[in-house]
């Protein structure tokens, strides 16, 4: 299992030849990215949580790692080594970014308030409700085909 905080970096690194990513954006490829792992390989991709916040799913550590950018676009990070992540990660976050990633944040977001693992855990203006894996797993399993 990967650190939230490479996770964020590889998808921001997929980026870099492109269209940049604000934070709001990167919230919910890390709430997809999660869902599709324990979908898909019975894992999580991280093990940071991921709360229900009034603006979709986010991951806190990642949120403030990130917020000075505000609504702008990340750069993409600088001496960070795609490389060094595991290939099976790798593929869970590059099929990520090609499905969801063409979408704008905004799109994003209101693609996640339409989901069950944040319309059943949101509640309005109440930060800290996590969004528990079972909740992406069983809602992610029927969304993907699994190989």
């Amino acid at each position: 299992m990967i650190a939230a905080s490479d996770a964020a970096k590889y998808l921001l690194s997929l980026d870099a030849e492109g269209d940049l990513t604000s934070n709001l954006k990167l919230q919910k490829l890390l709430y997809y990215a999660q869902g599709i792992s324990l979908a898909l390989r019975d894992t999580p991709l991280f093990s940071e949580r991921i709360e229900a916040w009034d603006h979709g799913p986010v991951c806190p550590p990642i949120y403030g790692q990130y917020k000075l950018h505000s609504s702008n676009a990340i750069p993409a990070p600088v001496g960070f080594d795609p490389g060094s992540l595991p290939a099976e990660d790798c593929d869970v976050m590059n099929e990520v970014h090609t499905v969801y990633g063409q979408f704008s944040a905004w799109r994003l977001r209101e693609m996640t308030h339409e989901e069950p693992p944040y319309k059943d855990h949101y509640r309005p203006g109440v930060k800290g409700i996590v969004i528990p894996q079972d909740a992406l797993k069983a809602y992610f399993s029927t969304r993907v085909t699994r190989p």
